[in-house]
């Protein structure tokens, strides 16, 4: 995305971003903005377009009756985060000279400036998005979903997922500067009022660290012992790798990239925890000696981050899933095999697919007849997220918003 001759304002940088999501099927992540722009436009600038594409089939519904015909990308993108802003409470003028300039600006899209002036004209004095149905997953997750879990349960994960997810930290042991928030029954803290993050009370001094509460329920579901062996598989960004060394466990942090690692090591040196990482393929990397236990935190769909990442489900088709669930069980039979005897391994995966979780754990209990499901227990847990096989499955309308997650606890033979 490269900016024209004209200054760069937070609303034309997120257009930008829609286009290339929707357009050039690029992930949030990959999109680089243009040059130039502040850090305060920058940040609204992303939090724009993330929210446009949150609520993308309400703003349709309310564009459709407006348009005889759907107009090119780059227009209609103009029109959606136009209604956005207006849904938002910003003032009509203002949204409406700033979309016709935005469209008079571009090639493409100069010729139909007009065509964004009477839509947007049109539009009622108020835009409750709201007050639509909430924004449907696509047929490849949500199928699989309503049979697993129901069409109530589907529907509360949706309205779940239109709304802005709340902020989550993990507290160190002992920690006492923490921004205000609301102490979750696992030990997490919903922050009240996030703010600037690298600007909040224990921050700089590394008292806590940003982690979903859904996220954070793996390494607590390990029981992790001090002084135990323990092995972070696909470690990076680090939230898992911190829990486990602040649990005063001797932790190797395991991925395959660099970059990504590279996270980890400054979230160690924030938080004053050590680890010894390791730059190597699972697939192909061999440790010293065994492990007491091993938290597999394995790729996935991510189809349970969707409240914080939208854009996946307009990016991806599900056709990677295959894909990803055959690593999946490389990887679990890879680590199973680094166990001490009597050890245990604790499987997860960011997925709301059964085929990556529930499946993926019966499927493992038949290619190893000796391991056993550890049950969770913890007083906290609401007994209802505990599947039939003993593993853990959460979804985002719990708890007033979380990621979807599957936690199983597997023991090896002694």
């Amino acid at each position: 995305m490269k900016a024209g001759t004209e200054s760069v304002t937070a609303r034309s940088a997120a257009v930008g971003i829609l286009n290339a999501v929707l357009g050039e099927g690029l992930m949030l992540s990959q999109v680089a903005l243009p040059e130039g722009l502040a850090g305060p436009d920058r940040a609204r600038a992303e939090r724009l377009a993330v929210q446009v594409l949150r609520q993308l089939d309400r703003i349709d519904r309310v564009l459709r009756p407006l348009l005889r015909k759907a107009p090119p990308l780059a227009v209609l993108n103009i029109l959606r985060l136009a209604v956005y802003e207006r849904a938002e409470g910003a003032a009509a003028h203002g949204v409406v000279n700033e979309a016709v300039t935005l469209a008079r600006r571009g090639k493409r899209t100069t010729h139909l400036s007009g065509l964004v002036n009477a839509v947007l004209r049109a539009l009622p004095e108020t835009v409750d998005l709201a007050a639509l149905p909430a924004p449907q997953m696509p047929r490849w997750i949500r199928q699989p979903l309503v049979h697993a879990y129901g069409r109530e349960a589907v529907a509360a994960i949706e309205a779940m997922q239109a709304q802005v997810p709340p902020l989550d930290i993990t507290p160190k042991a002992g920690a006492t500067a923490l921004p205000e928030g609301e102490g979750l029954p696992s030990g997490s803290i919903r922050l009240a009022t996030p703010g600037q993050i690298t600007l909040a009370p224990g921050y700089a001094s590394g008292d806590w660290w940003v982690q979903d509460v859904a996220a954070a329920m793996a390494v607590r579901l390990m029981r992790v012992q001090a002084g135990e062996r323990v092995l972070d598989v696909c470690a990076a960004p680090g939230g898992k790798t911190l829990q486990l060394a602040d649990a005063g466990a001797e932790v190797t942090a395991l991925d395959i990239s660099a970059p990504r690692m590279a996270r980890v090591e400054e979230n160690l040196a924030r938080t004053g925890l050590r680890a010894r990482l390791v730059v190597a393929d699972a697939l192909h990397w061999e440790p010293e000696a065994g492990f007491d236990a091993i938290l597999l935190d394995a790729p996935c769909s991510a189809t349970g981050t969707l409240r914080r990442h939208p854009d996946l489900q307009h990016v991806k088709d599900g056709s990677e899933v295959a894909g990803l669930v055959a690593l999946q069980a490389a990887l679990l039979d890879r680590a199973l095999g680094w166990l001490r005897p009597g050890g245990r391994l604790v499987y997860c995966t960011c997925s709301l697919l059964p085929a990556e979780g529930e499946e993926q754990l019966a499927a493992v209990l038949q290619r190893h007849p000796g391991l056993r499901v550890v049950p969770p227990a913890l007083p906290w847990l609401p007994p209802e997220w505990v599947t039939a096989q003993g593993g853990v499955r959460l979804r985002p309308d719990y708890w007033g918003g979380m990621d979807g997650f599957f936690i199983a606890t597997l023991a090896a033979q002694g």
